[in-house]
């Protein structure tokens, strides 16, 4: 699967959003209202992530959990970055 062309990802954005591209990745953070909240979001997540055989890279802070989505076998991001954004969003 090719990356997205620059046209393509500003496309692909305005259906997610809550995510902004940063250095070539999609991310977005999640705020929750404590740590187990945080924790039960990344285990849904999980679940989401093996069905799509997609992993973000997470980063969980207490209450806030930093995603990030890029198509690393690609060089860049895919539809592939876009649909996990969308089903994400959906556990919130």
């Amino acid at each position: 699967m090719p990356p997205l062309s620059a046209q393509q990802v500003a496309s692909h954005l305005s259906t997610v959003p809550a995510w902004q591209v940063e250095a070539g990745e999609l991310v977005r953070t999640f705020q929750f209202k404590d740590f187990r909240a945080a924790l039960r979001f990344v285990n849904q997540l999980a679940e989401l992530a093996e069905e799509a055989g997609h992993h973000p890279d997470i980063d969980i802070r207490y209450n806030r959990v930093r995603l990030a989505l890029v198509t690393h076998d690609a060089g860049g991001l895919t539809s592939k970055d876009f649909d996990l954004a969308a089903r994400t969003d959906k556990l919130t």
